[in-house]
């Protein structure tokens, strides 16, 4: 009989050991690479097409996002109500997300529907025309998103802070202007769809309640295909950092707040310290109990929210501090995240204090891994950058070991303020 009285043991997340559920590969007919995963109870299943479509790959500012967008906006056997309608009949859902490196087109569906759906993705995949129509009212609908996201002060600073750390001209540094969006054609749209959003390079990830009968229709359908394999062009950027560190913006004359981004360029995940540096950026800035967090806004009541964020791309990264304050305690919140910057990088955290932020990584790990859908995500970031299961085994292993010592002498080369570039907008 169940003992009500007595309490369950609790238990830390560091003391669980993490498991990350093996993927299976398989290669279509043509040569295209699929890896798919059999987990959940629910008879669904995502479906991903990764792409090497992102913005580093676009020789017209505008060409990525715009692809993307319009991507099921018509092909030459259907127009985007028809395509539209075909998803939304069996209750589907397709998402096109572009990102700096790759371009995720993402079916999710009852796993029955597959047969059916399949052959609607593969159409949109290699026959989409974007109709000229559909071009100019994505035009006109993206110029007016702007020209309303131009007047809030975090929008712009957030295009500064990245035009600051790369270079404006360099695919990470560059922000969206009216003029590239005026400026595409559907010729631009056409090449970078019939070159990039080609299935030779394509992979194809899928999760759910699955087996070998899915993979078959994923075969039959895009197996099928007659692809031509050509070697990868090789992209290289300068980067163009801003020699000047400070730079402040009036955007709005009568704005009561400013936002503030401090940041700096940062390894990608390839780097050994890019696993440790999870563990200090978050007790620095990255959760909520984090110690930004408790100064500038539990302290000071300067903010609702502020972050320290780090981004990893194919190419490089950065680590960014950000957060809105009234116009009036502008000087003092930067004041206070440097000094926060200077705690750290002189005196080490307490065993409680880093207990508790590795708790909480961990913690998030596990939800992470609680469903097919999470743990193909992390299968499709591991697979797309290189990576593999002993990556994975490593950062938990970071995430559990750091010490205090460490922390702190990794703040000390990482939370230099002055290889930091700041900007506020007002």
């Amino acid at each position: 009989m169940l003992d009500r009285k007595t309490p369950p043991q609790i238990h830390d997340a560091i003391e669980f050991d993490f498991s990350l559920p093996p993927v299976n590969s398989y290669t279509l007919d043509n040569g295209i690479p699929l890896y798919w995963l059999s987990a959940g109870v629910q008879d669904v299943v995502e479906v991903d097409w990764a792409f090497p479509a992102g913005i580093w790959y676009e020789q017209k500012q505008g060409v990525a996002n715009a692809v993307a967008a319009l991507l099921k906006n018509g092909t030459s056997k259907r127009t985007a109500q028809q395509i539209n309608e075909a998803f939304e009949y069996y209750g589907a859902s397709l998402k096109v997300r572009p990102g700096n490196d790759y371009a995720i087109v993402s079916l999710y569906c009852l796993s029955k529907h597959l047969p059916k759906l399949l052959p609607v993705v593969h159409e949109m995949l290699t026959d989409s025309v974007f109709p000229q129509e559909e071009i100019d009212i994505y035009k006109q609908n993206t110029i007016q998103r702007l020209l309303v996201n131009l007047r809030e002060c975090e929008f712009v600073a957030n295009q500064k802070i990245d035009a600051l750390l790369f270079g404006e001209n360099h695919p990470y540094g560059r922000f969206t202007r009216q003029d590239s969006i005026e400026a595409l054609y559907r010729e631009d749209l056409q090449a970078f769809y019939k070159k990039y959003y080609d299935l030779a390079g394509v992979k194809i990830f899928m999760a759910g309640n699955i087996g070998e009968q899915e993979t078959k229709w994923v075969n039959e359908i895009f197996g099928g295909t007659t692809i031509v394999q050509t070697p990868a062009s090789e992209l290289s950027f300068d980067l163009q950092t801003a020699i000047e560190l400070k730079q402040h913006f009036m955007n709005d004359e009568n704005g009561v707040q400013g936002a503030i981004r401090i940041g700096r360029l940062f390894p990608n995940r390839h780097h050994p310290d890019f696993a440790p540096m999870v563990v200090v950026n978050t007790l620095f800035g990255g959760y909520f109990g984090s110690r930004l967090m408790a100064n500038i806004r539990e302290d000071k009541g300067y903010t609702y929210g502020i972050y320290s964020s780090m981004s990893s791309m194919q190419q490089g990264g950065s680590l960014i501090i950000h957060t809105e304050v009234g116009r009036g305690v502008i000087e003092n919140a930067v004041k206070e995240i440097y000094h926060e910057m200077d705690l750290l990088c002189n005196e080490q955290p307490d065993e409680e204090e880093l207990l508790l932020v590795k708790n909480y990584l961990l913690g998030n790990l596990l939800g992470d891994l609680d469903g097919p859908f999470q743990i193909i995500q992390r299968w499709r970031t591991l697979i797309l950058n290189g990576l593999d299961i002993t990556h994975f085994n490593r950062n938990v292993h970071v995430y559990k070991s750091i010490t205090a010592a460490e922390v702190q002498s990794l703040a000390q080369q990482y939370f230099n303020k002055n290889s930091y570039h700041e900007i506020v907008v007002i």
